[in-house]
């Protein structure tokens, strides 16, 4: 990593608004970048992870809500990253408790997937934040 980044890193205090994009990011799909005042970027990460999320559940593709083996964990993972879009689901009794149907098993891994984009929008959100990663103009 160059010294300049490096610096600047370091030069920031940890304090709340330190983790402020990575945890808004993770709960609201783009609210992070939508913090950072990137609006574009923010409205197509929400389209995308949220779009992807309910399609899999109107594939009645599972919900993992707990872990029974470690392919179980990696996909409560893959969920819990959909943040708020998981807890209303799960709330709501939405998603399915096991695959009864052909399209289910495309729709648990558009779930999982939109949490594991949400996850990466967060981290950038963050690394954007903190200064380790500069926009393109």
């Amino acid at each position: 990593m160059p010294a300049t980044v490096e610096k600047s890193i370091a030069a920031q205090p940890a304090g709340p608004g330190f983790w402020a994009p990575l945890i808004l990011g993770w709960l609201v799909p783009g609210g992070g970048h939508l913090l950072l005042r990137r609006p574009i970027r923010a409205a197509l990460i929400f389209i995308s992870v949220v779009t992807m999320f309910f399609l899999g559940i109107a594939m009645q593709g599972k919900l993992y809500g707990g872990a029974k083996d470690i392919l179980d964990l990696l996909g409560l993972a893959g969920d819990l990253g959909s943040g708020l879009c998981f807890a209303l689901s799960k709330l709501l009794g939405w998603g399915a408790d096991s695959v009864q149907v052909t399209t289910a098993d495309y729709g648990t891994r558009f779930m999982v997937m939109a949490g594991l984009l949400n996850v990466m929008a967060a981290v950038d959100a963050h690394n954007l934040s903190i200064g380790r990663k500069q926009d393109l103009p």
